[in-house]
């Protein structure tokens, strides 16, 4: 899905150069922009801005952070922006107006980051992204430069792709399936950086294991019933595909995948579906009946909120810099080692 020619056009008007460096501590990379923050000697207050509050994944990351606050004694709020832009510039100045210490924020649109970057840093308080990458100057954090992206705590999309490539191509390669009858169907937001990076690692593992599979790419908004819509109508526009891979940015993409196909007639030994949170997954691995979701990658929203809020009380508390990124582990989970994994399926 792109972005109107007038979205990008007001993005660029709020464009702002802030000179951000990078050092090196221990091996890490770290972005000073936030160097002026003086440090907090009293009571530290956070706040938490969340697109799709309501998904699994970002509940889990609200209770992560709600806990590590709790054990920090740090005052937190936790806003959802569900998947609206604007919401995210309104929360912005109120956290401002609340005269928060910190902001950490994941964002529905990437175009808003200058003009956040750009209002927090006015107020002089420290802002850190989780999950999704921002740019301090310009709306596509694809296309900027690294000393100008936020620091970021989350996954590393490149390593997530790739496993979920390589347990794919394990399933297909089990099943005996051929090139000329199996389509691949990627599914993502397509103006979403990480979404981007985890798709094209997850071809690339896929392809040098098994080469010749034609890919499809489906751009969805990342919901399930948005990915059931567009793969159901992919489907039908390649009716004599047999057998089906499908992977996605995340595991609302693949479910909603699974389920067109299913809706579609395609029976669940011709799907092989590899989520990427599992906390969909789960559910059908739960109720014990057929499904083409043969795995899914396991991130933990709950070790990603509290990681994100250490991180910004160790900044607030005795200035250490922000990591230039951060990542939260990932496993591999399937019918049989989920429960033991402890993903949480609610």
């Amino acid at each position: 899905m792109t972005r109107s020619t007038s979205r990008r056009a007001a993005a660029g008007s709020l464009l702002l150069a802030l000179g951000l460096t990078t050092a090196c501590s221990d091996g890490q990379e770290t972005i000073t922009g936030n160097a002026s923050v003086a440090p907090v000697g009293g009571k530290i207050s956070i706040t938490y801005l969340q697109k799709q509050g309501d998904q699994e994944y970002f509940i889990g990351e609200a209770a992560g952070a709600r806990a590590k606050a709790a054990e920090l004694g740090v005052d937190l709020k936790v806003v959802n922006l569900g998947n609206d832009a604007n919401k995210t510039v309104s929360e912005v100045q109120a956290a401002v107006a609340r005269k928060a210490g910190g902001v950490i924020v994941v964002v529905p649109d990437p175009a808003v980051g200058p003009q956040v970057v750009r209002t927090l840093r006015d107020a002089g308080i420290a802002l850190l992204t989780s999950d999704d990458q921002v740019c301090a100057t310009g709306p596509d954090p694809a296309a900027c430069a690294k000393a100008d992206l936020v620091p970021r705590i989350g996954f590393s999309g490149a390593q997530m792709g790739a496993e979920v490539g390589r347990r794919a191509a394990e399933e297909y390669s089990r099943a005996g399936w051929t090139a000329a009858d199996t389509r691949v169907l990627s599914a993502w937001k397509q103006d979403v950086t990480v979404c981007g990076d985890r798709v094209k690692a997850a071809k690339e593992a896929f392809d040098a294991a098994a080469p010749g599979v034609r890919t499809i790419d489906v751009a969805t908004d990342n919901t399930p019933t948005g990915a059931q819509d567009k793969v159901a109508a992919t489907v039908t526009a390649n009716a004599g595909v047999k057998h089906w891979v499908v992977w996605g940015c995340n595991d609302e993409n693949v479910h909603g995948g699974v389920t067109a196909l299913q809706n579609a007639g395609v029976g669940a030994d011709d799907v092989i579906g590899v989520g990427l949170g599992a906390y969909l997954a789960c559910k059908d691995w739960g109720a014990g009946k057929p499904t083409g979701m043969r795995a899914a990658l396991f991130i933990n929203g709950r070790e990603v909120g509290a990681l994100a809020v250490q991180a910004m009380y160790d900044k607030l508390r005795s200035g250490k810099e922000l990591p230039a990124e951060l990542f939260a582990r990932a496993t591999m989970v399937d019918a049989a080692t989920w429960q033991g994994a402890g993903v949480t399926c609610g």
